[in-house]
């Protein structure tokens, strides 16, 4: 199975579940942080690539082979956000959020389809819940947009590769505690103070866990889901409800 995005966070969690029964293939662009994931783990396999090159998802395709034997799933999890309002949105930040979260999704499932077929497999594309549900998301149109696109290729490719046994489901998540806001450049301090509004405003009353995650994820790639195709699951404590 190939994790994207398996260097931190949600991708260092499910690399980490997972690899308690499968063989998995982490990427990402940061070589240290990948070697940290598989640290004291024999089943997961590294390759630091920027899936948002030109070759580089048969790269990934190719090393995934060769690692693993075989490819079952793809987890198309890796993300990049850049808040801000309409006034003051960065174009080349905008265009690595549609890069990284969408057209690398988009082009490594297709270098990955053949690998797909012969073993009957699942994508699961990771969104997002303030994607869900026709909500407005002030200060993340570009992030979101992006996750509303992957939520409709969800469902568009869940219908085009079934014939092929190809599944395809999402998850939607909610705010996690996954140290990203720190890596999209806030203060510790401003992230804690981010992650305690959003628990306050959530009926679970607090934010999700990255293990959460990855216990849903583990449930929608199983044998037993193979009739749960085009799904798009949401886990945000109840947040996109309100």
């Amino acid at each position: 199975m190939i994790i994207t995005g398996g260097g931190t966070g949600i991708g260092r969690a499910l690399a980490h579940g997972y690899a308690e029964e499968h063989e998995v293939l982490v990427v990402g662009r940061t070589e240290s942080a990948l070697r940290e994931t598989a640290a004291g783990h024999d089943h997961i396999h590294v390759l630091a690539a920027d899936i948002t090159d030109h070759g580089s998802a048969e790269l990934v395709i190719k090393t995934a082979q060769r690692a693993l034997g075989r490819v079952d799933v793809l987890i198309n999890n890796a993300a990049t956000a850049a808040p801000a309002p309409l006034a003051h949105i960065d174009q080349a930040a905008v265009e690595s959020e549609v890069a990284v979260n969408l057209l690398a999704p988009i082009f490594l499932t297709q270098a990955a389809l053949d690998a797909l077929a012969e073993t009957r497999g699942t994508v699961l594309n990771m969104s997002s819940s303030g994607a869900s549900g026709g909500r407005a998301w002030p200060g993340f149109s570009g992030y979101g947009a992006t996750k509303v696109a992957l939520e409709f290729l969800t469902r568009t490719w869940s219908v085009e590769l079934a014939p092929q046994g190809i599944r395809v489901v999402a998850i939607a998540a909610g705010v996690v505690a996954s140290g990203m806001g720190v890596r999209m450049g806030s203060t510790p301090e401003q992230y804690q103070d981010f992650l305690a509004g959003i628990a306050a405003r959530t009926p679970a009353g607090r934010v999700g866990k990255p293990d959460e995650i990855t216990w849903w994820a583990r449930q929608l790639t199983a044998p037993e889901a193979e009739f749960a195709t085009g799904s798009v699951v949401v886990v945000d404590g109840g947040l996109s409800l309100l």
